[in-house]
């Protein structure tokens, strides 16, 4: 019997997903050298975008609803888990429970949103001579209905101390698996949120990013009964059970063990996998409930003002081109890459 149960294109920006996951956006954007004075593209390119909500992809890449510098200024979360992970570029984050951060170049942010928070999410392009290309995922993870209300919780998974299993075989070919949840091989992730689905032992959640050199294959060890397991095959070619899938996702059986192979050009892939949470799922834009009652009150809190205190003067804040990459916490704490 066949271990794929279905696929579906993943052709459009935003994947769709299993239950625990909400969604998955994939971000791909080929921007420009950024002018001397900001650290967005030249004004002379922006002509003609509908900005405040650009996505056409023109020319490669978007402004998103960023006005100089593209991006997501200020807008509020509840309910919900943002899991970023970077492969390329910079991203700036602030937040009304007063963290912020640069980061990028393989480092993962994990936010819980729970009772609410409001974020941005900038893509400063600090080359000026050019390009600046953006890749990232934005895996959006629910959160049991107890959990909803926790409270906002930030955390960085710098790339140094990400774990990234390699696999090399006779001819030299190889397969290497970004760890950023879930074991894999028995490499355990770093430690999720504590409200976090993820942080339960038995919802067997994993988040995996494989990048395979051409005619590399991989085996993907089996998930825990009950699990769901999702690959999101988006640049080149992978086949597995004998079907070659390429800009697809594809949902397998997760109880055994499967082998992937690249084709000769390489592969990458995503895989997220866990046991559903179950419970109804009401959502309206960056809110998700269990009712509607619950979405009306989360709309109801954030007009109130209970999402936190906007701590910047504007809602589309960026650090200064020289700047690192870093996380202050809202306890003042600061951490940087290799410290």
């Amino acid at each position: 019997m066949s271990p794929i149960v279905q696929t579906f294109s993943i052709a459009a920006a935003q994947w769709p997903t299993a239950d625990p996951f909400l969604f998955c956006a994939h971000h791909l954007d080929a921007y420009p050298a950024s002018t001397a004075d900001t650290l967005g593209p030249d004004p002379a390119e922006l002509a003609g975008r509908d900005l405040g909500m650009d996505f056409r992809g023109r020319d490669g890449w978007n402004m998103y609803h960023g006005q100089v510098v593209p991006g997501f200024p200020q807008h509020p979360h509840r309910g919900l888990e943002t899991v970023t992970v970077v492969e390329e570029g910079i991203v700036d984050h602030t937040d009304s429970e007063g963290a912020v951060a640069r980061y990028g170049r393989g480092d993962t942010q994990w936010l819980t949103a729970g009772g609410g928070v409001a974020h941005a999410e900038m893509f400063p392009l600090l080359d000026p001579a050019g390009p600046n290309p953006l890749h990232l995922f934005q895996i959006w993870l629910n959160l049991a209905p107890e959990d909803k209300m926790t409270p906002a919780n930030f955390q960085m998974f710098w790339a140094d101390e990400t774990p990234v299993v390699e696999r090399t075989d006779a001819a030299g070919r190889r397969a290497r698996v970004k760890v950023v949840a879930g074991a894999f091989d028995g490499v355990q992730p770093l430690a999720p949120p504590p409200a976090s689905w993820a942080a339960r032992p038995d919802a067997d959640v994993a988040i995996w990013h494989a990048t395979l050199d051409a005619d590399a294959h991989l085996l993907l060890p089996p998930a825990a009964a009950g699990s769901t397991r999702v690959l999101y095959a988006y640049d080149g070619p992978l086949t597995l059970a004998g079907t070659t899938v390429e800009v697809q996702g594809v949902v397998v059986e997760a109880t055994a063990e499967l082998e992937v192979a690249a084709g000769p050009r390489g592969a990458r892939f995503l895989v997220l996998q866990g046991r559903p949470i179950g419970a109804p799922v009401v959502q309206q834009g960056p809110f998700v409930a269990n009712t509607r009652a619950e979405l009306a009150q989360a709309f109801s809190d954030y007009r109130a003002g209970r999402f936190g205190t906007w701590p910047h003067a504007t809602d589309d804040p960026v650090q200064r081109r020289e700047q690192g990459r870093f996380a202050r916490y809202p306890d003042g704490r600061i951490s940087r890459p290799g410290e």
